[in-house]
């Protein structure tokens, strides 16, 4: 990180070109489901975390966060707005809580392992974002038994793990290593641009 801050020039581009994305295909998802809810926004989530570290992924993951929750108060989600109905504290903490903690995660991991290895650090950062969103995705839901029990099945982990979870997680795992290598190379690219200014 540059020595005088976090918010240089280059951060702030870095991160508006990032948030357009976020919106872009949070927008998208509303309007061409893949499977069910694959989160495609993981993808910006882990560069910014990459770029910028901690504080990048962070952001990220709070906009990607907040953008979940208005579309689940707003009905555009109507998974999260019967969540956001029965249980609003519950669900804003869930949807803002799980993808934050995801992009500062993979921003300190990256930071940690790119000393060695900057590939392989690529690509735990790039698991690691759909690990932790799922994980906490899990324990939001099961934080609120009573309404995901009413609302959608009896059995609610087996609802939350392989209904909910399951399928997505395993697409969004797939193609966040899959996208891994690129993103590994733009990272690559962008250290070399700035090393030598």
């Amino acid at each position: 990180m540059n020595k005088s801050g976090f918010f240089t020039t280059k951060n702030v581009v870095s991160l508006a070109v990032l948030i357009a994305l976020l919106v872009v295909l949070n927008l998208l998802s509303t309007v061409f489901k893949i499977i069910t809810n694959v989160n495609l926004t993981l993808i910006p989530i882990v560069l910014g975390a990459l770029l910028m570290g901690v504080r990048g992924g962070l952001i990220l993951g709070l906009v990607s966060g907040l953008m979940t929750f208005i579309f689940g108060v707003t009905a555009i989600d109507p998974f999260t707005n019967i969540l956001f109905v029965n249980s609003p504290v519950l669900t804003f903490l869930t949807c803002v809580v799980k993808i934050t903690v995801a992009g500062g995660l993979a921003g300190w991991i990256y930071e940690i392992i790119s000393k060695k290895n900057k590939y392989v650090a690529t690509f735990v950062a790039s698991a690691l974002v759909p690990i932790v969103n799922t994980l906490i995705f899990i324990l939001g839901g099961l934080a609120m038994y009573n309404t995901v029990a009413s609302n959608f099945s009896e059995n609610v982990l087996y609802f939350l793990v392989i209904v909910c979870a399951g399928v997505n997680f395993l697409i969004e795992l797939g193609i966040n290593l899959l996208v891994a290598p690129a993103i590994f190379s733009v990272v690559k690219v962008l250290d070399k641009t700035s090393g030598d200014r």
